[in-house]
Formats: C-alpha cells, sequence, structure tokens
C-alpha cells in the first residue's frame, strides 16, 4: 500500500495542484523553446527491499496524494508533476518536482516545504487525538544547492505504527521532494539508502 496514509490519521489535508507553465525565452524571430523537464529516480534507484522489488508509475501532472498527509493545504500552486512507486508488500514511495520562476523561488519554495514537514507530526496530532506522531531531522545532503532529510512516525491508539522518510532537494529553481514509507518506527526506516536516493534525486534533475 503505497506510502501508507492511514483514513483516520493522516486524511486532514487537501492537495490543490495549479498550473504555472514555465517557458524559456528565446531570440526575436526564432519559435520559443520549452526548457527540458526535469528526470526523475528510476525504480532501481530507491532503497532496496529486502523481500520485493519496486515498480514505478508513469510521470504524472499534478501533486500526488501519497504526500498529501505532510504537505497539502500549505503547498504553494505550481506546475507539479509526479512518479508513485510501490512495491508487492506494504512500502511504497513518491517523487514530486516542481519548476519555479526563479532560484530565489526555488530557495523560498524548498524552505517552505521543510518547514511544513517540520510541523508535520504537530499537524496531524492536532487533527486527530487517536494519533501519536513524531518527527526527526536526519541532516543537509551536500547536493546541488542542498537537501534536507526528514523522518515521520505515527502510531494510533488501536496499534498501527508507520514510518515515513521525506526529503526535499533543490537544483537552482528546480525543487524536488522525495517520499518513502512502510508499516514500522524508526528502527525500520533505512535512512542512509534513503540519503544516497535523495543525493540521485538531485542529481538527476538535469
Amino acid at each position: 500500500m503505497p506510502m501508507r496514509t492511514r483514513a483516520t490519521a493522516l486524511a486532514t489535508l487537501a492537495v490543490a495542484a495549479l498550473a504555472a507553465g514555465t517557458v524559456l525565452t528565446a531570440p526575436a524571430g526564432a519559435a520559443p523553446k520549452k526548457a527540458a523537464p526535469p528526470k526523475f529516480l528510476a525504480a532501481s534507484e530507491l532503497p532496496p527491499h529486502p523481500a520485493s522489488t519496486w515498480t514505478a508509475g508513469p510521470v504524472t501532472d499534478g501533486f500526488p496524494a501519497e504526500l498529501a498527509y505532510c504537505l497539502g493545504e500549505g503547498v504553494p500552486a505550481y506546475d507539479y508533476r509526479h512518479r508513485v512507486f510501490h512495491t508487492d508488500l506494504d512500502t511504497g514511495a513518491a517523487q514530486v518536482t516542481v519548476v519555479t520562476g526563479s532560484a530565489a523561488k526555488g530557495e523560498a519554495l524548498a524552505a517552505l516545504l521543510n518547514k511544513e514537514i517540520r510541523s508535520c507530526a504537530d499537524r496531524i496530532e492536532m487533527s486527530d487525538p487517536e494519533t501519536e506522531a513524531e518527527g526527526r531531522y536526519y541532516g543537509r545532503l551536500p547536493v546541488e544547492e542542498g537537501a534536507t532529510v526528514h523522518g515521520l512516525h505515527t502510531e494510533t491508539s488501536w496499534g498501527a505504527t508507520d514510518i515515513h522518510l521525506l526529503s526535499v532537494g533543490r537544483d537552482g529553481r528546480t525543487v524536488t521532494v522525495v517520499g518513502w514509507g512502510q508499516m514500522g518506527d524508526f528502527g525500520d526506516a533505512p535512512v542512509a539508502a534513503f540519503k544516497k536516493t535523495t543525493k540521485k534525486a538531485v542529481n538527476k534533475l538535469y
């Protein structure tokens, strides 16, 4: 079940995916050229699963519902694109990428996304008293303009427990978010492998 989001615990935030295309300027008299779209992770570049293999879905327009539990109402309207990944078991992942209008706008968006992730545990607990949530910060990665890695654990009053890893990375005006999740707690999170995946995601954009 990709990026497990317990119905009672995590279904309170909605995602708005609005269009805002970006086009490169061209010399007078020449047809304008669209910027090459950022590249996405392949299934083989995700943290290895010990008992299953990853399958990658198509690259699709819009913001993925799989990341709405943390990045919902606070996400600005941009032209998002995403890819969802799944295994045959309960582990899932998603990547969303957006090209903003400038490096400054990209920096501001990355900062906002990190802020939303840091406050995610508190917002989950406020929205659902039946769920306990804890967030952790796993540091910054030296890749392009930088990337940050976070963890989130949720546990419901009836015993359901889920662990998520999320990262935000930036290359100039382009921002990408990678999310990974499965049943379990912080001890089940492949942090080192997820950091490698995050570096690949940012380096692979262009």
